[in-house]
């Protein structure tokens, strides 16, 4: 009897484990679904928001996880950021895209260092890390400019784009072209406008080559804006700048007023270079279909392993506040659309070029150049310019300096366009900080 009794105990004692570990399961835990987590998506650009809503929904089919896409509408993404991460459900995945946003956001902004998205990055370039180095967000598309080229009108004057690695060869091409000009029907830049529909071309982004070798030569990039610059690459920025207004379809003189169509030229054939960026490549590319984009030469030593001036400011971040579930999903959802063949193509024909090793190639040709050049170990010249102080202002006194080289260029005249960039920007952080 005394057997049996032990029997039955044991018996009781393990229906009532059963009952317990029955019931554990059918009461989920607190914080929601541990077991696959799900995706929340603020997205920060409105022209991508029907295809990610897509994306979303073929993944959902795809794995069962849910992705819920929310777009802010164009100017309220930190308002609504604001606002959604009051909300018991927060994104999971949002952006921040440059130190302000990093200053503000970091708390809430999981550690991307060593996680499977950031081992499919091709470049840190387009990174962001806050004061203790932490991986805050990483970039998920970006821009680029530089100077495009027509390749058929480089060799229809004799010449091969091998030629062009450097400014010395870049130098020796246009100056010929432009000495052939009458003869070829083509010159070799477009026009140079310092009109306020064209300058900023000079003023905002060639003079970038001036702030880029400034950090390259501190070994550090920027992550504020410095309250003085050294001012040692302005005969750089001379070099290119000259080169590309002495050999022009408009004489210098003539440049202060505008007027002038450089896209238009470059569409129409009559010039080889064209000084903007890879948003011109829609705008072109039917007109000049074998055209690409080429770095700033300017007379840099090593700037053979120069890139293009590459930027963004879409950077991803994960959600340090939402549960390991919901990040470990986020990244997996991450890792598939940079790394699935048909999910990528999607993103990068709407994004223009995404900067992972497996992502589909950019159908943008510019933007493919910005990633051969990365690819070839070549180093990426930063948007350093966006630390510009009191940008407007900055940036006319620049043009008014440059009118006044190109109306009578002389080492003197050259002297107050260096006063503009370099002393100008001392003047305007102050001016900024009070």
């Amino acid at each position: 009897m005394k057997m049996r009794k032990i029997v039955a105990l044991t018996l009781v004692l393990v229906m009532v484990l059963a009952l317990c570990a029955c019931g554990d399961k059918a009461t989920p835990a607190e914080g929601g679904k541990e077991e696959t987590g799900s995706v929340y998506w603020l997205n920060f650009k409105p022209e991508s928001d029907e295809v990610l809503h897509e994306i979303a929904k073929t993944y959902t089919e795809k794995t069962g996880v849910e992705v819920q896409v929310v777009t802010a509408a164009s100017g309220t993404y930190s308002t609504t950021l604001n606002a959604e991460m009051e909300k018991t459900k927060m994104p999971t995945l949002f952006v921040i895209g440059n130190q302000a946003g990093v200053k503000e956001w970091s708390d809430y902004a999981l550690d991307l260092k060593g996680t499977a998205i950031a081992d499919e990055l091709n470049t840190d370039a387009y990174n962001l890390y806050d004061e203790n180095g932490k991986l805050v967000s990483i970039g998920y598309c970006y821009e680029c400019y530089g100077i495009i080229v027509n390749r058929d009108l480089i060799e229809q004057a004799g010449h091969t784009m091998d030629e062009i690695k450097n400014f010395e060869g870049l130098k020796t091409v246009a100056e010929d072209i432009h000495a052939r000009a009458n003869d070829l029907g083509f010159d070799a830049f477009t026009s140079n406008d310092m009109d306020a529909s064209s300058s900023w071309r000079y003023t905002g982004h060639m003079i970038n080559l001036e702030y880029v070798y400034e950090e390259r030569e501190a070994g550090k990039v920027w992550t504020e804006c410095p309250a003085t610059l050294t001012g040692n690459y302005m005969d750089n920025f001379r070099n290119l700048y000259d080169l590309a207004v002495n050999n022009s379809t408009v004489e210098r003189t003539a440049l202060a007023t505008g007027g002038h169509d450089a896209e238009n030229e470059f569409k129409t054939g009559k010039a080889a270079f064209f000084v903007n960026g890879s948003w011109e490549y829609a705008a072109v590319s039917a007109d000049v279909p074998n055209s690409t984009m080429i770095p700033y030469y300017c007379g840099v030593e090593g700037e053979e392993k120069a890139g293009l001036n590459c930027g963004t400011e879409n950077c991803w971040a994960v959600n340090a506040k939402a549960s390991e579930a919901d990040q470990k999903a986020t990244i997996d959802f991450m890792v598939w659309m940079v790394t699935d063949p048909e999910a990528s193509r999607k993103l990068v024909d709407s994004f223009g070029v995404m900067p992972y090793k497996h992502a589909a190639e950019s159908t943008n040709a510019y933007l493919a150049a910005a990633n051969a050049y990365s690819d070839d170990g070549c180093y990426v010249m930063d948007w350093a310019t966006n630390y510009q102080p009191n940008v407007d202002d900055y940036r006319a006194a620049a043009v008014s300096a440059l009118n006044a080289y190109n109306a009578a260029p002389s080492d003197e005249t050259w002297a107050t366009v260096k006063t503009a960039f370099i002393e100008g920007w001392a003047t305007q952080y102050k001016k900024a900080a009070n």
